[in-house]
């Protein structure tokens, strides 16, 4: 099946109207309305073949709602400027300013998004007729398979190259042939800047965690979970975990795909968004409940993490 066709389908079965394409997207792709019962917005794609596909999402949800799919196989990768919601296999925080990569076609992808809290972001996805036939014949003395560079990303707000490369597909709105090698281009520099990537990354993908170090790692995470508005000391975590600071920091990474420090911050940042969404604590109040003494540094974190002003998340959550 073409992309265009799955993504058609699946739309529809979710309540999306093809419509007519506005100045805000370029016609060269399929633009869908939102279903008005349930959220209000925009989705559109644009595919080639069965090679890849490019999505730009920019709708909110009136409820919170639980999203489960079955996607096709294939390498994603994708850059959101707003989110406020969470991806549940395995369970992890997504981020507004991140830049995230999915390895489709394996597992059911499910996540939770909040209401009324814009989703907005941009994403390539590249599929087996590209990456494993069309690359391999293209580049047969250089190929590599480039599911382990996609791994290597997960989720990062350190790859500025490519949140500029998304940007820039988002923003452009030609049509007709400029458009179709607008987008090939694109693409292609994509799948090279996720290359360059994973040659850059130090990561030990041999490293072994021990069953023991697992369970040690929990100990850590679940008392991350009960003092994330406290002060937590690496050294403190290290002794709960009884290992040094390096081998915690390593193995904390390796298994976790992200740092402590971002680890506390999700924790601190999904709780912040709860209390500014459902009591009526002041700003300054939310921050320092979740561990800021500086409130204007909790605003900062939080633009940075959702896209918004705790005021403006506030506002929208609470919008009816």
């Amino acid at each position: 099946m073409e992309v265009n066709e799955f993504y058609r389908e699946w739309l529809t079965r979710s309540g999306f109207v093809e419509c007519e394409s506005t100045q805000n997207f370029s016609p060269a792709g399929k633009l869908y309305l939102a279903p008005k019962e349930v959220a209000c917005g925009y989705y559109w794609v644009y595919g080639e073949k069965d090679l890849f596909d490019i999505k730009i999402h920019d709708f909110y949800f009136f409820e919170d709602h639980f999203i489960s799919l079955t996607t096709p196989e294939c390498l994603s990768i994708t850059y959101y400027d707003s989110v406020s919601g969470e991806e549940l296999t395995p369970y992890r925080r997504l981020t507004a300013g991140c830049v995230k990569t999915f390895h489709g076609g394996h597992a059911l992808y499910q996540s939770i998004m909040h209401k009324n809290i814009p989703i907005r972001s941009v994403g390539i996805e590249v599929f087996p007729a590209y990456y494993e036939k069309y690359l391999r014949e293209s580049y047969p003395d250089d190929y590599l398979p480039p599911n382990e560079a996609f791994r290597r990303i997960g989720q990062t707000l350190d790859f500025p190259e490519m949140s500029r490369l998304l940007r820039q597909v988002w923003e452009y709105k030609g049509e007709g042939i400029p458009a179709k090698l607008f987008y090939e281009g694109k693409v292609a520099e994509a799948v090279s800047l996720v290359y360059e990537h994973g040659k850059k990354s130090k990561s030990d993908l041999s490293a072994k965690i021990s069953k023991q170090d697992i369970e040690a790692l929990s100990n850590v995470t679940s008392y991350i979970h009960d003092h994330f508005n406290s002060a937590l000391p690496l050294d403190t975590l290290s002794r709960i975990a009884c290992m040094g600071t390096t081998k915690l920091k390593t193995s904390f990474k390796h298994v976790y795909q992200r740092t402590i420090s971002e680890y506390i911050q999700e924790r601190r940042m999904s709780h912040a968004e709860m209390l500014l969404a459902s009591t009526d604590l002041t700003v300054d109040q939310v921050a320092s409940a979740v561990g800021y003494s500086n409130a204007g540094r909790f605003a900062e974190k939080f633009k940075n993490n959702t896209g918004l002003f705790p005021s403006e998340y506030r506002k929208m959550a609470r919008r009816k």
